[in-house]
């Protein structure tokens, strides 16, 4: 922001916190004002600086995930190469039905455009992220996903509750307590056939004429 976009540093803290408060992320934020930034390269560089040595191969989660006889997806803000990478060092990679992230969601400007007003036009759509309604409703059109039949995953209470209107049954990731938007609360992730052990009793107990596949999706913190 200070070196690319020219952002005075001391504005940077407040003015990230204020763009993610109003359009779910900096990035969004950054471009829904007017600035003009490679979309990949904004990933890089903060992707870049995160301490992915820190993450280690989860092998209870891994476990978990593959006894769980339900379709499962990502849903991240973050691009493919994060996400592929936080995967890759917990030792998650096929434990995952579809991902959708940023990219799934965004056209990038390398992209193929026949002239520069389509260039120009890219520039100028809203990013679509969580956690705005029209992200959860293009998730649900692209994995084919009935959120009557979803639960949803995450540690964001501004994402639970919007998915909670949008018809998912939620469940707050890293919190013991229960507030609006959310059905269920988890402190740990490794919990989840304690809280939820009727997961495992859905291929049994579930009707299968319905439109839409039934799912669990989860979040990757970007």
């Amino acid at each position: 922001m200070i070196k690319t976009l020219h952002i005075e540093e001391e504005k940077v803290p407040v003015m990230c916190a204020q763009l993610y408060k109003e359009y779910g992320t900096t990035m969004a934020g950054l471009q829904a004002i007017g600035y003009d930034f490679d979309y990949d390269d904004y990933h890089s560089f903060v992707h870049g600086r995160l301490p992915y040595d820190w993450l280690k191969p989860d092998h209870t989660l891994r476990s978990l995930l593959h006894s769980l006889p339900i379709r499962k997806a990502i849903f991240s803000n973050g691009n493919e190469a994060h996400v592929a990478k936080v995967l890759s060092r917990l030792g998650l990679e096929d434990c995952f039905d579809d991902i959708i992230c940023f990219e799934t969601l965004n056209p990038t400007k390398k992209e193929k455009v026949t002239d520069e007003s389509d260039v120009e036009e890219v520039a100028k759509t809203p990013i679509v992220c969580k956690p705005f309604e029209n992200a959860f409703e293009q998730a649900f059109k692209i994995a084919d996903i009935n959120p009557q039949k979803t639960l949803f995953f995450d540690d964001s209470i501004r994402n639970l509750q919007t998915a909670k209107t949008m018809g998912l049954t939620t469940v707050w990731v890293g919190s013991s307590h229960r507030t609006k938007g959310v059905d269920y609360s988890l402190e740990s992730i490794h919990n989840i056939r304690e809280a939820l052990p009727e997961l495992w009793e859905v291929v049994e107990k579930s009707d299968v004429c319905y439109s839409g596949k039934p799912a669990i999706e989860t979040y990757v913190r970007a």
